[in-house]
């Protein structure tokens, strides 16, 4: 009865940011339950490696292609080109997303507007132009990648933990609307992730500041992000709608 609530087979993943880090490991882990996976990101040497990477010793087909979301014209190009290529999308993972670190009196308005267009507005065009045939067909599952910044907060974070806390608010309302149409829409809240982007932006003593606030005294890999993905994006995760699910080694659960 169980043995098929984590088989992707015939499915098809879309996976944005997936040439590293957490969209990267999601990508292998559809890849590894049967799902065809289409990876994009701005860097083109990266996606053919993390192709090569997640597609590694599978018969399953992974593809990539380029896309710089902040452009309010790629989220359709992106959908309309992973339709023609696979002839469908059942999951659509939205892990792209960018962080510029600025004091609340600071923030530009050009920070404001491209942290926004990446990381909400860009993800309702990109989930808005999936969705018909996902309604049609009455299957599908939206994952968006919200943060524990979007449920907490940190100084100069404040661009970042907006979006982050406006994707938690759009899943549920989205999910209220697609459920009738057998599509599911969930966030997840990844915590400290041994992933480029906050190893990219924190100096040593914010590192280990992360590491003592966990409960498990260490920061995440990125294959422990697979297990919740592969439940929210598959028949095993088919009750569970308009959630967060946290994923933060106990981070938020130390409040002092």
């Amino acid at each position: 009865m169980y043995e098929k609530l984590f088989d992707l087979t015939g499915r098809v993943a879309l996976i944005t940011g997936g040439s590293r880090g957490l969209g990267k490991a999601m990508a292998r882990a559809y890849a590894e339950h049967g799902a065809g996976v289409l990876i994009c990101s701005r860097g083109e040497e990266e996606l053919k490696a993390a192709a090569a990477e997640i597609g590694a010793g599978l018969a399953t087909r992974v593809e990539w292609m380029t896309a710089d979301l902040a452009d309010r014209k790629e989220p359709q190009r992106v959908a309309d080109e992973a339709l023609t290529r696979f002839g469908r999308v059942d999951v659509l993972v939205n892990n792209a997303g960018g962080n510029q670190p600025q004091r609340v009196d600071q923030i530009t308005d050009e920070a404001w507007d491209r942290i926004l267009e990446l990381n909400l507005s860009g993800i309702m065009r990109l989930t808005r132009a999936v969705l018909p045939q996902m309604m049609e067909r009455q299957w599908g599952r939206i994952i968006h990648t919200s943060s524990v910044l979007g449920l907490g907060g940190k100084k100069e974070r404040n661009v970042y933990s907006a979006t982050k806390a406006a994707l938690v608010g759009m899943a549920r309302s989205s999910a209220l609307d697609l459920g009738p149409y057998g599509v599911t829409v969930n966030c997840i809240a990844p915590g400290p992730f041994l992933t480029e982007l906050p190893l990219g932006l924190l100096n040593d003593e914010q590192k280990l500041e992360f590491t003592n606030r966990t409960a498990l005294k260490r920061w995440g890999r990125p294959e422990e992000i697979a297990g919740v993905a592969l439940l929210l994006g598959t028949e095993a995760g088919s009750y569970i709608t308009g959630t967060t699910v946290l994923i933060d080694g106990g981070a938020l659960a130390n409040i002092l």
